[in-house]
């Protein structure tokens, strides 16, 4: 059976450390397709205030436009809200009926698993592709506890270095400084040309 990742995410911007980590899990898990799904407004999120979900949505395209596997999914972005992961993958489940959808998450995400909406019914639609840091230690044997069977659908990523956050590169542009090495050249050309995380005034 084919395995479909879901990398979601705001990815505002996107950048090559978002590509790193998609390329590792495509390579390392045999994903026959990635899927980026551009998040609307996530829960986790709330109050934050992001670059329109239009813009973003193009920011992915130029980012993955020359990468093999990889495609832009608006499934979080074509349906009314709340979002939570446990409501995308059950549209995907519908969308893709023979396939196994792998969530792509970090270290962090599993680790805090226990707090997302549904939980247990989460780990029942899709396989956890965890990219793990060495800077997050998760204990296995207590999630496992509340979430029984949790560890036989989990499979672990060695994480490449992610070189900046997208918070970091919009701070870069709105002082002017330039995005070498840190956004593939076609999200850098879109950054420029619609005058993207300037500031105001």
């Amino acid at each position: 059976m084919e395995r479909l990742g879901i990398f979601g995410g705001t990815f505002d911007p996107p950048h090559n450390g978002h590509l790193a980590l998609a390329r590792a899990a495509r390579d390392t898990l045999d994903l026959a397709q990635v899927l980026w799904a551009v998040a609307a407004d996530p829960p986790h999120k709330r109050g934050q205030v992001h670059t329109p979900a239009e813009v973003r949505v193009r920011l992915v395209q130029a980012a993955i436009a020359a990468e093999a596997g990889m495609a832009l999914s608006r499934v979080d972005l074509d349906r009314p809200g709340p979002h939570f992961s446990v409501d995308m993958l059950g549209i995907l489940a519908r969308q893709f009926p023979a396939v196994e959808l792998v969530l792509l998450i970090g270290g962090d995400s599993l680790r805090d698993l226990p707090k997302w909406h549904h939980p247990h019914a989460l780990i029942r639609r899709c396989r956890l592709g965890v990219l793990q840091r060495p800077d997050v230690a998760v204990d296995l044997d207590a999630l496992e506890h509340v979430l029984p069977g949790l560890r036989e659908r989990l499979d672990f990523i060695p994480a490449p270095p992610v070189p900046a956050a997208s918070q970091i590169i919009r701070a870069r542009v709105a002082a002017g400084e330039p995005l070498d090495g840190l956004v593939p050249a076609g999200v850098a050309e879109l950054i420029l040309a619609e005058g993207l995380y300037r500031p105001i005034g």
